[in-house]
């Protein structure tokens, strides 16, 4: 009697040659960048939590002598941790001074952790050379090769971590003002490879899944999470990781277009074209309002000739 393999088995074995054909492999060469990456981005989260409003328009030495010199993490020194808390300090408006004798308060801060780790998790058989250690033993045993990493998934996971510690207090008095707390953060990156297909990185260091440094887009799967919707969390005045304009940069744009709709003799050049001419009307107007708030006397608006 002949026995016939039921249909699950046949579609079982159609898909495991299916896979086996769709196999690749996939490797990370080089990954210092993603290490700085991840340090670098640790100590922004952290910084980016620490809100220096409670000395705004105050006074402010800052001292970094309790912040020394991290060696073997790279790019990311104490001078990139100064200079952040610097310029968080500088967009909560806090005077900064340049010696501590002008200053009414000192703001001391320090590091408790700046690094990286890495996990690593094979699914399958992993590379081992037991067996040739094993036959060197005997010297009649022919030499057996070491055997490769044989996995169906992989997954790597780095992570970075900071810690800052910030106070201040009164110059003179040395009595205590204010504190942020002992702050710490994580940045994370994970890389996972299927088959040998990969890597497929995601973590807080990517602005979305990546597939070998290019990044995946998938609109569908963020409309129907509600992540392009996420609310904001609580945060300082100004975001320490976005670009801003002060009032003082928007006063220079200001300037910058007065002087730009003023010739050198004091007259406009008329336009040929309708747009060109509502356009200039409109920036005499803007520069008639500046010239009326400036404290110096006001001075006549060259009307374009006609």
């Amino acid at each position: 009697m002949i026995r016939r393999f039921p249909a699950i088995r046949l579609r079982s074995l159609a898909l495991l040659g299916l896979c086996l054909a769709l196999t690749g492999c996939g490797k990370s060469v080089q990954q210092s960048g993603t290490e700085q990456l991840l340090t670098s981005n640790a100590v922004d989260r952290v910084v980016a939590e620490i809100d220096f409003t409670p000395l705004a328009y105050q006074k402010v030495y800052f001292d970094d002598r309790y912040i020394q010199d991290i060696k073997g993490v790279g790019f990311v020194n104490s001078n990139y941790i100064i200079s952040s808390l610097r310029q968080q300090m500088i967009a909560a408006h806090c005077r900064l001074q340049d010696k501590a004798d002008t200053a009414d308060y000192v703001v001391e801060a320090r590091v408790g952790a700046l690094g990286n780790d890495h996990h690593e998790v094979s699914y399958g058989i992993p590379a081992t050379n037991a067996l040739s250690s094993a036959s060197a033993v005997v010297p009649t045993a022919p030499p057996m090769p070491a055997i490769p990493e044989i996995s169906f998934a992989k997954k790597e996971h780095q992570l970075g971590a900071a810690k800052i510690g910030v106070f201040a207090y009164d110059r003179q008095t040395k009595e205590p003002v204010w504190q942020a707390g002992v702050k710490s953060n994580r940045s994370r990156s994970r890389s996972s490879w299927l088959l040998g297909i990969g890597p497929v990185q995601t973590g807080t260091i990517y602005e979305g899944p990546m597939f070998a440094g290019v990044r995946i887009k998938r609109p569908v799967y963020d409309w129907v999470t509600g992540k392009s919707k996420e609310t904001p969390a609580v945060a300082p005045p100004i975001n320490y990781r976005n670009s801003h304009m002060f009032p003082l940069a928007q006063k220079l744009e200001d300037e910058r277009k007065l002087r730009a709709i003023e010739s050198q003799n004091g007259t406009l050049e008329w336009a040929n074209h309708e747009e060109q001419t509502n356009q200039i009307n409109n920036l005499v107007e803007q520069a008639s309002q500046l010239k009326a708030t400036d404290d110096s006397a006001p001075k006549e608006v060259a009307k374009p000739k006609k």
